[in-house]
């Protein structure tokens, strides 16, 4: 069987896979695992210069989302000692490791400081939903809408992506601020959530919807 040349695939996709849900009317911005471990050169995780741009275009977008009253939510990975609340996973990936609670490694990657009414989640699995108490927390908020950014693209976006569509989110994913430690499988991985789960946009378009919903709440007062 002879293999589709690209243009066919994306001709392909277009047909079967080309529908935009749109941000909605009550997001959120999740920043998600922005870790000092991926900023780090000589730990296995590190990302390079993809993801310290993924981390600069967040706080961008962090910046805008707050003065918008877009709530901001960030999460990190954390284990007790051993590893023993991470279950197959923390077996599976060696590198996590690293998120046993107190390592360095572990803290905010740089530049990024939690700020006073900003919500925390803490997760031992890929997706920012799993086993917490996020979907809960959003729906409580009266959100109707995800903007995702983070690392990896390929990894804990892709889980929270998904689960984010399934608990009944609109969701987006901001393509530059997402970040991985190769670009294959950065690219793979926008293009099939853009397909299947998400509308994967640009920080640039994140930026104008932030902005219009400012002045629509300026407009309201």
């Amino acid at each position: 069987m002879s293999k589709a040349a690209p243009d066919d695939l994306l001709d392909n996709y277009r047909r079967a896979y080309n529908t935009r849900v749109g941000f909605g009317a009550r997001p959120a911005l999740i920043l998600i695992d922005f870790c000092q471990g991926y900023f780090e050169p000589d730990c296995d995780l590190y990302g390079g210069p993809p993801v310290a741009a993924a981390l600069q275009s967040a706080l961008r977008l962090r910046e805008k989302a707050h003065k918008a009253g877009v709530p901001v939510i960030l999460t990190n990975v954390v284990y007790q000692a051993g590893g023993v609340d991470g279950g197959r996973f923390f077996e599976k990936a060696a590198p996590l490791h690293y998120f046993v609670q107190g390592h360095p490694m572990a803290a905010w990657g740089p530049g990024l400081v939690p700020q006073e009414g900003e919500i925390i989640v803490s997760k031992q699995y890929p997706s920012a939903f799993f086993g917490t108490s996020l979907a809960s927390t959003l729906t409580a908020l009266g959100v109707d809408s995800v903007l995702l950014t983070g690392l990896t693209t390929s990894g804990c976006v892709r889980a929270s992506c998904v689960d984010a569509m399934s608990h009944g989110f609109r969701t987006a994913v901001i393509a530059e601020a997402c970040g991985d430690r190769h670009s294959a499988p950065h690219e793979a991985n926008l293009f099939d959530m853009n397909a299947k789960y998400a509308d994967v946009v640009s920080e640039e378009e994140a930026l104008a919807f932030f902005k219009g919903l400012k002045k629509k709440a300026k407009a309201r007062r």
